[in-house]
């Protein structure tokens, strides 16, 4: 479906992620003039799109005159107190923040906007830039349901979309699925260096593990059958599959091993959010 807004976007920060949003929503029918972009150093691909209507570091005075519908805050969690209480000129009823900052709590950005700011706290993660992100998110009560929808259907141009209650999920978001993308990336260098240890070439030892992990990951996103039962449908009682697992599934193994590793990246988004 394609997005039909009436009153622009801005776009604060055009880094990877805010780069990635802006993309989605082009791809999906948005008009360039009606984004507005603030980014001390915008890419050449962002400079480009100048030429097709995007406004590009405009005054914030001059941007409050066309009563934006969103903010999305892409810039660094250490650069928000710098840069929120300008965009305090954008606050009113009809236009909604939407941070992707990590660790910067709901009643943080509030307190820098303003305490009628309406605002959105999401959490997404890397393979956004491909469209195949996931995003979860939670609203502040000023937020309204219109806004809320608005904020659902933005995010879901670069993938899935969830929502909590509870803001103190975001940080247990943050360390399944916001820092996931690393673990993976992590797991597929361990898999290849072990197969140089079982006396692979080493570019042939990656290529395997590269592959084994996309091509898994698109098995999982091809069929609604649970992790689990793809695992079993691979493993042999007594195979090599087996053997393999009796490790990964033994005590000291794989699960407890990332439980202690999401406890650590949740604890870590907390110190981040005092």
């Amino acid at each position: 479906m394609a997005l039909s807004l009436e009153r622009p976007l801005v776009l604060v920060g055009a880094g990877k992620m805010g780069s990635a949003l802006l993309q989605g929503w082009l791809a999906k029918g948005l008009l360039p003039s009606l984004v507005d972009v603030r980014d001390p150093a915008p890419s050449p691909d962002i400079e480009a799109l100048t030429a097709r209507g995007l406004s590009l570091n405009a005054p914030v005075e001059e941007i409050a005159v066309k009563g934006p519908a969103l903010v999305l805050l892409a810039v660094k969690p250490q650069s928000m107190a710098a840069v929120l209480p300008e965009l305090s000129l954008l606050v009113s009823p009809h236009t909604v923040f939407l941070s992707i900052a990590a660790g910067t709590a709901l009643h943080r950005l509030q307190d820098l906007l303003g305490p009628q700011a309406h605002v959105i706290r999401a959490m997404p993660n890397t393979p956004a830039s491909i469209g195949r992100g996931i995003t979860v998110a939670c609203a502040n009560s000023l937020v309204t349901a219109e806004q809320k929808a608005m904020a659902d259907e933005l995010l879901a141009a670069v993938g899935e979309v969830g929502w909590v209650e509870s803001e103190a999920l975001i940080d247990a978001v943050t360390a399944v699925s916001g820092s996931g993308p690393a673990y993976v990336f992590y797991m597929v260098e361990c898999l290849a260096a072990a197969g140089e240890a079982l006396g692979l070439e080493a570019s042939l030892a990656m290529k395997l593990a590269r592959e084994t992990v996309s091509g898994a990951g698109e098995m999982l996103n091809r069929t609604d059958e649970p992790a689990s039962s793809l695992r079993a449908n691979v493993t042999s009682p007594g195979g090599t599959t087996a053997a393999a697992l009796d490790v990964l599934m033994g005590e000291g193994g794989l699960s407890p091993l990332m439980r202690r590793a999401a406890l650590a990246a949740r604890d870590r988004a907390r110190e981040l959010g005092k």
